[in-house]
C-alpha cells in the first residue's frame, strides 16, 4: 500500500474485517463437516488472540510519545472505535445483559449512566485535558495543582479504581477461556492475562490502540449477529429493538401463566454459588425513581472520572479531534448498548416460551437435564435445575443460571450453529481484553510516569522509563489475575465499584481543575484523600450490615464519596491561598478550544 500507515487505516481494517468474516465462514463449513464444538471454540479464541498479539508486536515502540499517547496521531473515527472497545468491557458484553435478565428494567440505569457519562466527558473534560497536553490523568492533576503529593494521590485513586475494574475483566476472560478451552477457571484467568499482556507489553498505547480497533470489530459483530439471527428465528422482526415492549409484555404473560415456585432457604442451599433463578420481568431492583437516578448518576460521574477513558483522548491530533472523537465513541457504544436489553429479552423468551422449540419451562426435569447445552453449562457451574416441588416438571425458579451465561449461552439455547457460540466467545474475550489492556496500561503508565519519572528519578532515560512501565504491566496483571481467581465479587458488581471509587476521588478535582481557577493544591489534596476514604468507608459500612442513608447503597457509594470530595475541596481551597497568577492563566488557556498544547514539549 502507498502512503503511511495512518492514511491506509480504512484499507487495513477493511481487509482485516473481510478476513475475519471469511474465517467465520470457514468455521461454519468446518462445523458442517463434523468439527467438534470444543475445537471450534478453541479456534475462535486462538485465532483472534493471535491477531491481536501480531498487531501488538508490529506496534512495538521505544519512543515515549508513542508508548504513552500513540504519538497523538489517532484519527477521530478510529479513536472512537478504540474508545468503544476500551469502554465496552467484559461487564458490558458478558454481564450487563445478564443483569437486565435477572433484575429487570432497574438495571437499565447502567445503560443510561454509561452512555450519558460521555456527555459529561465531551462537555466538561476531554477537549480541555487534550489541550493541556498531558500523558496521564495524574499528570494533569500534578501539573494543574502542583506538588508531588497531589500527583501521588491521583495515582492512588487511579490505581484503586482501575485495579478493581481490571479484576472484573480478567474474571470475564477467565470465564470465556475456561468454557472455550475446557480448563478450570482458576487457571483460565492466567490464560486471559497472557493474552492481555501480548497486546500491550511492547507497543504501549500505540499497540493497545490498534488492537482495540480490531477488537471492536470482533466484539460488535459477535454481539449483533446473534441478536438479529435469534430475533428473525423467533419472529420478532429483523430489528427487534422496535419490538421490545411487545416481547417484555409476552414475558409478563408467560410468568403469570406458569407456576412460580417460591424457593425456600433449604432449597437454595442446593444451588451453586453465583447462580440465580428466573425472576419477574419488572423487578423491585432500582424500581424507585431515586434508586434508578442515583445509579445512573453514579455511572455518569464515574465515566467522566475513569483514567483509562480520559487517556484515549490524549491520543488525538488536536483539541477539535478530541471533541469529535467523543461523538464517534458514543455512536459505536450505542450500537451495543441499544441491543443489550433485547438480547436479555430474547434469551428469556427462548427459555420460557412453550410455543418455541427451545422453551424448557413445563418440560420434564429429566428431559431438560439431557439437553446438550444444559450439560455443557452445568459442567461449567453456570446452570442448574432441581425439582423442588417434586412434580417432575420444570417450573419457574427451578431453573438457575449465572449472569455470565446469558450472553455466552444464548446462541446455543436458541439453537444457532455452534460457530455463533464460538464467535460470541471471541467477542466476549475481545471486550474484556480491550478494557483490561487500557486499565493495566493506565495503572502502569501512571506509576512509571508520575511516580517513577516525575517523583523518584526525573533524569531517567526513555528506555529505562519504558522498561519500568513494562515490568509494572506484568506485576499488576498477575496481581489482578490472582484476585480475579478468588471470585470475591461478580463481574458487574466489581465494575460498578470501580466507577464509584473513581468518582469519589477524581471527579471534582478534574472538573474544578478545568472550571474553577480558585481551586488550589490543598483543596485538591483534601478532595482526593477525603473523597476516596469516605467512599471506601461507606462501602465497608454498608457491606458490614450498616443501613445506608438517603438511599445510597453499596452500588452508589461514589455519590457519598464525591459529595465529601466536593465539600472538602471547596472549603479547603477557600480557606487557603489562591493559586499563583501563572496557574490561573494556564487554566484560562486550557479552556480555549484551539491553539497549541499547554505542556508542549515538557515531557
Amino acid at each position: 500500500m502507498k502512503g503511511n500507515f495512518i492514511d491506509n487505516l480504512p484499507k487495513v481494517y477493511g481487509i482485516y474485517t473481510g478476513g475475519f468474516l471469511a474465517f467465520i465462514i470457514i468455521m461454519s463449513i468446518a462445523e458442517q463437516m463434523g468439527m467438534t464444538a470444543k475445537t471450534i471454540g478453541i479456534c475462535f479464541v486462538a485465532f483472534t488472540v493471535a491477531i491481536y498479539a501480531i498487531i501488538g508486536y508490529l506496534s512495538r515502540t521505544a519512543q515515549a510519545d508513542a508508548y504513552y499517547v500513540a504519538g497523538r496521531q489517532v484519527p477521530t473515527v478510529f479513536n472512537g472505535m478504540a474508545t468503544a472497545a476500551d469502554w465496552m468491557s467484559g461487564a458490558s458484553f458478558v454481564a450487563m445483559a445478564g443483569g437486565i435478565y435477572f433484575k429487570g428494567y432497574g438495571y437499565m440505569a447502567l445503560l443510561v449512566g454509561w452512555t450519558g457519562g460521555y456527555v459529561l466527558v465531551a462537555s466538561l473534560l476531554a477537549p480541555y485535558l487534550r489541550k493541556f497536553g498531558c500523558y496521564t490523568v495524574p499528570d494533569f492533576i500534578g501539573t494543574r495543582y502542583g506538588g508531588n503529593l497531589s500527583r501521588f494521590l491521583a495515582v492512588v485513586v487511579l490505581t484503586v479504581a482501575s485495579f478493581t475494574y481490571v479484576t472484573a475483566q480478567i474474571n470475564a476472560t477467565g470465564t470465556i477461556a475456561s468454557v472455550a478451552l475446557d480448563i478450570p477457571f482458576q487457571y483460565a484467568v492466567y490464560v486471559g492475562l497472557v493474552s492481555i499482556l501480548l497486546c500491550s507489553m511492547l507497543g504501549g498505547m500505540r499497540g493497545v490502540t490498534w488492537t482495540q480497533v480490531a477488537q471492536y470489530i470482533v466484539l460488535i459483530i459477535a454481539y449483533l449477529l446473534p441478536v438479529f439471527w435469534i430475533s428473525n428465528k423467533m419472529g420478532a422482526g429483523f430489528f427487534p429493538h422496535f419490538m421490545l415492549a411487545d416481547e417484555v409484555s409476552r414475558i409478563a404473560e408467560l410468568e403469570a401463566q406458569f407456576g412460580f415456585v417460591k424457593n425456600s432457604a433449604e432449597n437454595l442451599k442446593e444451588v451453586p454459588k453465583g447462580l440465580a433463578g428466573i425472576t419477574k420481568a419488572h423487578s423491585a431492583v432500582n424500581a424507585t425513581p431515586w434508586a434508578f437516578i442515583s445509579l445512573a448518576l453514579a455511572m455518569m460521574m464515574g465515566t467522566a472520572s475513569l483514567p483509562h477513558v480520559m487517556m484515549r483522548y490524549f491520543t488525538t491530533p488536536s483539541v477539535k479531534a478530541a471533541r469529535k472523537s467523543v461523538g464517534w465513541s458514543l455512536f459505536f457504544i450505542f450500537l451495543l448498548y441499544s441491543s443489550a436489553p433485547m438480547l436479555a429479552t430474547l434469551s428469556k423468551l427462548s427459555l420460557i416460551d412453550p410455543t418455541l422449540p427451545t422453551g424448557i419451562i413445563g418440560k420434564s426435569i429429566s428431559e431438560v437435564q439431557a439437553i446438550d447445552w444444559y450439560q455443557n453449562w452445568n459442567q461449567a457451574n453456570l446452570m442448574f435445575v432441581s425439582d423442588f416441588n417434586g412434580n417432575g416438571t420444570l417450573e419457574l425458579n427451578e431453573f438457575f443460571m449465572g449472569g455470565k451465561a446469558v450472553v455466552l449461552a444464548t446462541p446455543e439455547i436458541a439453537g444457532l450453529p455452534y460457530v455463533i457460540s464460538g464467535l460470541v466467545a471471541a467477542g466476549g474475550m475481545a471486550a474484556a481484553m480491550s478494557t483490561a489492556d487500557g486499565l493495566i496500561l493506565a495503572i502502569a503508565n501512571a506509576i512509571s510516569h508520575d511516580v517513577y519519572y516525575k517523583i523518584i528519578d526525573p533524569k531517567a532515560e526513555t528506555a529505562k522509563r519504558l522498561v519500568v512501565a513494562r515490568v509494572l504491566l506484568v506485576v499488576i496483571g498477575f496481581a489482578g489475575a490472582t484476585i480475579a481467581a478468588m471470585e470475591i465479587q461478580g463481574i458487574l458488581g466489581s465494575v460498578i465499584w470501580a466507577f464509584d471509587f473513581a468518582m469519589s476521588g477524581l471527579f471534582f478535582p478534574l472538573v474544578l481543575g478545568v472550571w474553577w481557577k480558585r481551586a488550589n493544591r490543598e483543596g485538591a489534596i483534601a478532595g482526593m484523600a477525603l473523597g476516596l476514604i469516605s467512599g471506601a468507608g461507606y462501602l465497608i459500612w454498608v457491606r458490614s450490615g450498616g443501613s445506608g442513608f438517603l438511599g445510597i447503597t453499596q452500588l452508589t457509594f461514589g455519590i457519598f464519596g464525591s459529595a465529601v470530595s466536593l465539600v472538602a475541596m471547596v472549603v479547603v481551597s477557600l480557606m487557603t491561598s489562591a493559586p499563583n497568577a501563572a496557574t490561573q492563566k494556564m487554566v484560562d488557556e486550557v479552556r480555549v478550544p484551539s491553539g497549541k498544547s499547554i505542556l508542549g514539549k515538557q515531557h
